[in-house]
């Protein structure tokens, strides 16, 4: 019965393998996503709703080698059986040429080895989760961000080098998202991790609450909170912890939690002190108010989204994310295969982007897909990110 199994499953591939490689259609670039637009997570809507209005300029200016771009952005609301759903619609029915951008660790997780099989490239996954690096098993994905286990060793270098007595407590998100940075940030601490870590708490994504896990935390006697949290528990856990009179010495929240719209439900007082990290410009910050990079984003949120907050992280995401993709299909001339636009962006050479920090840049190779390997620590003052320090890497 098995191998009667595994002849059919080897002949399906042999019947869809002819379709998997699809060029897009001479005038026409397709561009698949899912994001939460609804959930627990909808406030990451507004990378695909800046990206929309990013492609409706570059179409409105000739589209990309002549080229014009269709968009399509799909609602999967944050859970991974809605995100398979919506995916196979985007490449089965809409053709899609590639995902590109799309959120979330699980999600993307339920739809990797789908992709993988049918050669669409999955470009530019909005997780630092380590496993979308990994070029030999699955050629056709690639990470946009910065990978979850080398922001957690940056944060703990700095417990290290500024409380070495800290006594810590973890709260995570139970999946390869919180994984992935309480691996890293125990592997900075090394032989420590032991001693100085005195509590550690889950959550799942389908919880309601996170209080329970806040009290138990803080009655450890913890004076440093690591909180591995996204969308409405990033809320929960800020004002949770002002709440019930917990305010630790240093708290920090993941890059991908650290939005103006997850913070300002916690009350922005509440959210003073926070650290986190980035590789980009915070457009609000005044340092960057005279860069040419910054000034061109808030021309463009001013022409495409004259109602939306230009300090909305997201915003600032979306259009990031949305500028290095066009270096990688303007680089693909005429061609738009699937393999060639694989080969484009795995080929970026010290890539500059108008709102990547100073110093900082994009680079790929054949064996070595992740784009970013630096952060910059910044801490929350009650109205915006002040960086601080110089830039730190996993090394």
């Amino acid at each position: 019965m098995k191998g009667h199994l595994a002849l059919i499953g080897a002949a399906w591939l042999m019947l869809t393998g002819t379709n998997l490689v699809v060029a897009a259609g001479p005038e026409e670039i397709r561009i698949g996503q899912t994001l939460p637009y609804s959930g627990p997570a909808s406030g990451f809507g507004a990378i695909g709703r800046v990206q929309e209005a990013f492609f409706d300029k570059v179409n409105a200016e000739g589209g990309i080698n002549g080229h014009k771009v269709k968009f399509i952005s799909l609602d999967d609301a944050y859970s991974p059986p809605k995100t398979v759903e919506q995916t196979r619609r985007l490449v089965e029915q809409d053709e899609v040429l590639m995902m590109f951008g799309s959120l979330g660790t699980a999600t993307n997780g339920a739809v990797h080895r789908y992709l993988n099989l049918k050669k669409v490239p999955q470009l530019f996954v909005l997780s630092g989760a380590t496993k979308w690096a990994d070029p030999k098993r699955y050629p056709w994905t690639m990470p946009g961000s910065t990978s979850y286990d080398s922001e957690g060793v940056i944060y703990a270098k700095y417990v290290l080098a500024t409380k070495p007595d800290a006594r810590i407590a973890i709260l995570s998100q139970n999946d390869d998202f919180g994984r992935d940075y309480v691996a890293g940030f125990k592997r900075a601490l090394g032989d420590r991790a032991a001693t100085m870590i005195v509590a550690e708490q889950s959550y799942e994504t389908t919880a309601p609450t996170i209080s329970s896990q806040l009290s138990t935390l803080k009655a450890s006697g913890a004076n440093v909170l690591y909180g591995v949290v996204l969308g409405k528990f990033t809320s929960q856990a800020i004002k949770g912890a002002a709440e019930i009179g917990w305010k630790p010495d240093l708290f920090f929240v993941p890059t991908s939690a650290s939005s103006i719209s997850f913070l300002e439900p916690a009350g922005l007082d509440n959210a003073t002190g926070l650290i986190s990290s980035s590789n980009q410009k915070d457009p609000m910050d005044p340092q960057w108010a005279d860069d040419p990079g910054v000034k061109e984003y808030f021309a463009f949120m001013k022409q495409h989204m004259p109602n939306a907050d230009a300090g909305n992280a997201n915003h600032a995401t979306g259009y990031h994310h949305a500028t290095l993709l066009m270096t990688v299909l303007r680089a693909c001339k005429d061609d738009f295969s699937r393999e060639n636009v694989m080969r484009q962006a795995a080929s970026l050479n010290d890539v500059k982007l108008p709102l990547l920090l100073p110093g900082m840049s994009a680079t790929t190779g054949p064996d070595d897909y992740l784009p970013y390997q630096q952060l910059q620590l910044r801490r929350f003052n009650g109205k915006s990110w002040v960086a601080f320090g110089g830039i730190m890497d996993d090394r």
